[in-house]
């Protein structure tokens, strides 16, 4: 709530900058946290799913697989953080639901994917980028 108690939108935005992005994911990124900011939970959902896609193509998977291959592909190539396949999945499919079926996301679940999606981008993009370039 803003001032006297009225509802002020956008909200403050959702979620932390994340370091180092290629620019595509970085507009992927930003666009779910401001979903999350004018209560547009579905498409903050959707903009979830369509990242995990986008950050496999990026890290060398081929364009036009299924979805669940990408989701595998994260994971074989060590791009999921240990115990992180589990809610790498969850984004898969509540993702899934957002697009397949009739029933909006509400803000808990977009919130938690954009947080999961938050932590494999850091995983993946910022903290590698903190770590020196070793010297020849």
């Amino acid at each position: 709530m803003g001032i006297n108690g009225i509802r002020q939108t956008p909200g403050i935005v959702f979620g932390a900058v994340v370091g180092a992005l290629p620019k595509e994911l970085a507009a992927l990124y930003e666009e779910a946290r401001r979903s999350c900011s004018v209560n547009a939970y579905t498409g903050a959902v959707l903009l979830c799913r369509k990242l995990l896609m986008n950050i496999a193509v990026n890290n060398g998977a081929k364009e036009g697989l299924k979805f669940i291959e990408y989701v595998q592909y994260l994971a074989d190539q060590g791009y999921v953080p240990p115990n992180g396949k589990t809610w790498v999945d969850h984004i898969r499919t509540k993702g899934n639901e957002a697009t397949h079926e009739i029933a909006l996301m509400d803000k808990s679940t977009a919130e938690d994917l954009v947080a999961f999606t938050e932590m494999l981008l850091k995983f993946i993009y910022e903290f590698p980028s903190r770590v020196p370039t070793p010297k020849p």
